[in-house]
């Protein structure tokens, strides 16, 4: 049988793109990025220019929260995942590699890479059955 963690990463292997979150003092922000997910780190590896606003957002605080999802309209085929994690820049190169083996064409844009370290998965998957939630925190 399948772990909570084994489902959530079956779903996020299905998907590229998550929405992400940040947050200052004084301001909120939002982005879309794609990313590579690694589950033995429990960990989005994203690409991101530091001068972004998420990322000089990042700097300040790097308490984030974000969705990946599924767009459907049918109710029983609703799924997506929230998650809450810390980010810091990539220093592992097998990390890289994962990143660049799923978009070798950023690799023509070398930039800079980072990681989303997850704390906290919610998974909403309404094909186990209306409304299921399966939670992953990271003891």
């Amino acid at each position: 049988m399948k772990s909570d963690l084994d489902k959530i990463e079956t779903f996020l292997n299905k998907h590229h793109v998550l929405s992400l979150a940040t947050s200052t003092a004084d301001e909120l922000s939002s982005c879309s990025l794609f990313y590579a997910f690694d589950k033995s780190k429990i960990s989005f590896v994203v690409a991101s220019s530091d001068d972004t606003t998420h990322i000089q957002h990042i700097l300040k605080n790097s308490s984030v929260a974000g969705t990946v999802i599924l767009e459907t309209k049918t109710v029983g085929k609703i799924q997506g995942v929230q998650f809450r994690g810390e980010v810091s820049v990539l220093d592992e190169k097998n990390l890289e590699s994962l990143y660049f083996k799923k978009f070798p064409q950023a690799l023509l844009m070398s930039p800079k890479l980072w990681l989303i370290k997850v704390d906290y998965f919610k998974m909403t998957d309404n094909t186990l059955g209306f409304g299921k939630k399966i939670i992953w925190q990271r003891s």
